[in-house]
């Protein structure tokens, strides 16, 4: 029984050699290690075999199967090295052929309204002033004219943390205090720009988390002519120059007088259509002259200096611009909206 198995392993060795694709392996596989394979027949015939016999063909032949399988393996692996080197030599790579074009990302809608606008403050002499997104309710609130139970403070639904006395901003405004308080006693001209957060309800016009950039400018004699002169200016740049402009009174706790600027309705023409809601005109912004009172808290004396400051909504001013109706679509990453900037 063991020259057998000798004969059989010298066998299928020899045949194994012979192999010379894929196909032929596996035929090779089915005759010597298959179920059927004279190999496995001794095996399975280990049983009628007497005690003493029993041990060494079992031996031998468990060595001739590994034997058998590790040459398998190897054959295997050495025609799929050949199999490929033939295809790569049949699809040899052409280098003078032209490459894949690479996708190139682009810039956020919000962030490409957001450089507009740095744009035009930058060329009125305004800097960028960063300031922090976790505010305390003295900054966010009191130092801006609202104190304890102001009625004003409901108009802002505010996030709190566990400290009551520190919360998420819901404006840019307190940067007001910050910028002030750093260039006290010198002029400045700064614009604010960063996320706010209210606790609304998400719809197609309001969002939990949204831009806004502040502007803020201090000085000797500081009128509101210089303010509506300014975002005048503003809006001729980022609309057309043929825009027209106007502002309403209305009232915030942190400037005084205050106003609201409209813009005429640039998709048609101030004639009135569902963009204006047939008014012809687009809110944009809110403004006024700062509040003696913000200017005391920044450390200026509001009988030697005068501002004025206003904030917009920059992603409101690109949805007016490119007739977007849904707010939401600026953080649902949603490709089809996304590439058309």
């Amino acid at each position: 029984m063991l020259e057998k198995l000798d004969q059989i392993e010298r066998a299928a060795l020899t045949a194994l050699e012979a192999a010379s694709d894929t196909a032929a392996l596996e035929a090779w596989r089915v005759a010597h290690l298959g179920r059927s394979a004279p190999l496995m027949t001794v095996l399975g015939d280990l049983g009628r075999l007497s005690k003493e016999e029993r041990p060494a063909i079992g031996k031998r032949g468990n060595a001739v199967k590994r034997r058998l399988e590790e040459a398998y393996a190897a054959k295997a692996e050495r025609l799929r090295q050949a199999e490929l080197e033939r295809a790569m030599r049949a699809g040899a790579l052409d280098v003078t052929l032209p490459g894949r074009p690479v996708a190139r990302g682009r810039l956020h809608p919000a962030t490409l309204g957001l450089r507009d606008i740095y744009t035009i403050f930058a060329d009125m002499g305004f800097q960028i002033y960063r300031s922090r997104e976790v505010e305390t309710d003295a900054y966010n609130f009191e130092l801006l004219n609202m104190p304890p139970h102001h009625p004003a403070r409901d108009n802002w639904d505010t996030f709190y943390t566990t400290n009551p006395n520190v919360i998420l901003r819901t404006h840019t405004s307190p940067g007001q205090i910050h910028a002030m308080r750093q260039f006290c006693p010198e002029p400045i001209r700064v614009i604010l720009p960063g996320m706010c957060y209210r606790y609304e309800q998400i719809t197609a016009r309001a969002d939990i988390q949204f831009y806004q950039v502040e502007g803020l400018a201090v000085g000797h004699r500081v009128t509101f002519t210089d303010l509506k002169g300014t975002l005048s200016g503003f809006a001729r740049r980022l609309f057309g120059q043929q825009v027209r402009t106007r502002f309403r009174a209305d009232h915030f706790p942190f400037t005084e007088p205050s106003a609201e600027m409209d813009v005429e309705c640039f998709v048609c023409g101030g004639k009135g259509c569902p963009v204006c809601k047939q008014t012809g005109w687009l809110e944009i912004l809110g403004c006024g002259m700062v509040h003696p009172t913000v200017l005391r808290n920044g450390g200026y004396d509001p009988t030697v200096f005068s501002g004025f400051a206003f904030g917009m909504g920059p992603q409101r001013i690109t949805m007016l611009k490119h007739r977007i109706e849904d707010i939401r679509y600026f953080f649902q990453n949603d490709m089809r909206f996304l590439e058309q900037f």
